[in-house]
């Protein structure tokens, strides 16, 4: 088995087709389908339904495996540079919505001030799909809302983050500032896809008082979410930080008694060891969440040290 075999059927996944792969690859059609045929020769399985144009089930497995070995070797090639005290190379970060808004630009600059050679890519998702990503190798490590489900995965929180009620500013809900969990009964609201980590997080929040979120919209990415909220098309229970300044004088976020602060922290793949570059990223993470949180502003922005109340 040969890593350019590896490479060719998970170029295929990502491609849909062979001659797709190979433009992909930088290499001819033919190339392509005789890595993909010696491997199905190899394992005595096909790979690819010719006929129907997708992997089989067996080909699934086997790209997930491929992706996570092809990931090792870039790893592998970057530890080595950094033995020579240059961290070069690439690092795939997945970052929730409204935390990527305002922890993006912050890595961005650091990693270009202090690792130059390091080519970072940001993915934003919800913490349902960053999980898959990071579980198929597709991403190094995650920023997501707590707590995770796969055993796979392991979690450290990073910080605490207020949930409110964002409306319109001249709205009478605006002017008091606070209201009540019960309050929420019967009002229609913009809400996350049932299953999804913060809907789950939500409706356990208002169980044991007794009702169900009234839902107008159910929607998927918290970011939709703000961003129909801005658009006027109803209220929602949102992170702090999904209103930007720039919004804060026509949306307001009012607090909710009641409603718990939701956990954010880095993900990462339990077995395996981070590149490099990807470790000189995760320790950026941590330096810049802690300025952030005692920048002497705590709380300003309902942005939480973990574990505080």
């Amino acid at each position: 088995m040969e890593l350019r075999q590896l490479a060719a059927i998970a170029a295929v996944a990502d491609q849909g087709t062979f001659s797709a792969a190979a433009d992909a690859l930088g290499t001819v059609q033919s190339n392509v389908s005789a890595h993909v045929a010696n491997l199905e020769r190899e394992l005595g399985v096909t790979l690819f339904d010719r006929s129907a144009g997708r992997l089989t089930e067996e080909g699934e497995a086997v790209v997930a495996r491929a992706r996570r070995v092809m990931a090792e070797m870039e790893a592998l090639l970057a530890d080595v540079a950094a033995v020579r005290h240059d961290v070069s190379g690439s690092a795939r970060l997945g970052v929730i919505g409204t935390t990527g808004r305002w922890l993006a630009p912050l890595l961005l600059d650091a990693t270009a001030a202090r690792y130059p050679g390091v080519r970072l890519a940001v993915v934003e998702g919800n913490t349902t799909v960053l999980e898959t990503l990071l579980l198929g190798g597709r991403l190094d490590l995650g920023v997501a809302q707590l707590p995770v489900k796969d055993d796979d995965l392991v979690a450290t929180r990073l910080f605490d983050e207020d949930l409110v009620l964002v409306v319109p500013a001249e709205s009478e809900l605006a002017r008091r500032r606070e209201i009540e969990l019960g309050e929420l009964a019967g009002m229609p609201l913009l809400l996350p896809l049932p299953g999804t980590t913060l809907r789950e997080e939500l409706d356990a929040a208002v169980r044991p008082a007794g009702f169900e979120l009234t839902p107008k919209a159910e929607l998927d990415g918290v970011r939709l979410i703000a961003s129909l909220t801005f658009e006027g098309h109803g209220p929602a229970l949102l992170p702090a930080t999904a209103v930007p300044e720039f919004l804060r004088d026509r949306w307001a976020s009012v607090a909710v008694r009641g409603l718990p602060r939701r956990q954010v922290g880095k993900v990462l793949r339990r077995r395996g060891l981070l590149s490099a570059p990807a470790r000189a990223v995760a320790e950026l993470l941590d330096e810049l969440v802690a300025a952030e949180l005692t920048a002497g502003r705590p709380g300003e922005r309902g942005l939480h040290p973990a574990g505080n109340s």
